[in-house]
């Protein structure tokens, strides 16, 4: 009998090889597929919390993603059959002129893992992408990256583009090194995220606002 700790904490050890097996193992028991999904959200929650303790760090959080990752793609067709959804949809993807993705990767991830909707845009992205893509997948949030401080005023045009779009119940999320609460603040974003686990936690609050 497959025991769900086991696959969290394999999940959590970034282990991907248990941890689809075990989530194989899981179905073939006929374990529920929300239980399933439960476990596994709950072991990347655990990591995000460590990772605001400073007990593992961007690497740890990373091979815990990938393991969480393959996992979802088993559990995938399971949830479908079961009619279990993501709750909203969320965009996400570094801005105009910055190609870094580092951050912007793992916090797709993370959202991923909580199981958020996540449709990642990649990098160098329009305000013009980000709202084509926030209207055609009816998001509920939309999450802003980047690096250099050099492309933060792009950051300023995408969060207006969104807002001068009108779009009902849209919330935006910014973060990266030169991000400040204080630049959040003054550009009109939603919300100011420092590190991946504080995302999670912040579009969680945001949905429920």
């Amino acid at each position: 009998m497959v025991n769900l700790q086991n696959l969290a904490d394999a999940i959590k050890v970034g282990n991907r090889a248990e941890a689809t097996k075990l989530t194989r193992q899981a179905i073939d028991e006929k374990v529920g597929a929300k239980e399933i999904l439960e476990a596994m959200v709950g072991a990347m929650d655990e990591i995000g919390k460590k990772f605001q303790r400073n007990e593992v760090f961007v690497p740890e959080m990373l091979i815990a993603s990938r393991a969480m990752k393959e996992s979802m793609a088993v559990l995938e067709p399971l949830l479908v059959k079961a009619g279990i959804k993501p709750a909203f949809t969320a965009v996400i993807g570094t801005v105009a002129g910055d190609l870094h993705d580092i951050g912007k990767n793992l916090v797709a991830m993370m959202w991923k893992g909580a199981n958020f909707g996540v449709v990642d845009l990649g990098t160098n992205v329009s305000p013009e992408k980000f709202l084509a893509a926030a209207k055609e997948h009816k998001a509920r949030v939309v999450g802003l990256s980047a690096l250099l401080t050099t492309t933060m005023p792009a950051m300023k045009q995408t969060v207006a583009a969104l807002r001068a779009a009108n779009l009902a119940g849209l919330k935006v999320v910014i973060g990266g090194a030169p991000i400040t609460q204080e630049f959040a603040t003054e550009i009109g974003a939603d919300a100011f995220a420092p590190d991946a686990a504080s995302a999670v936690e912040m579009v969680r609050k945001l949905m429920v606002a």
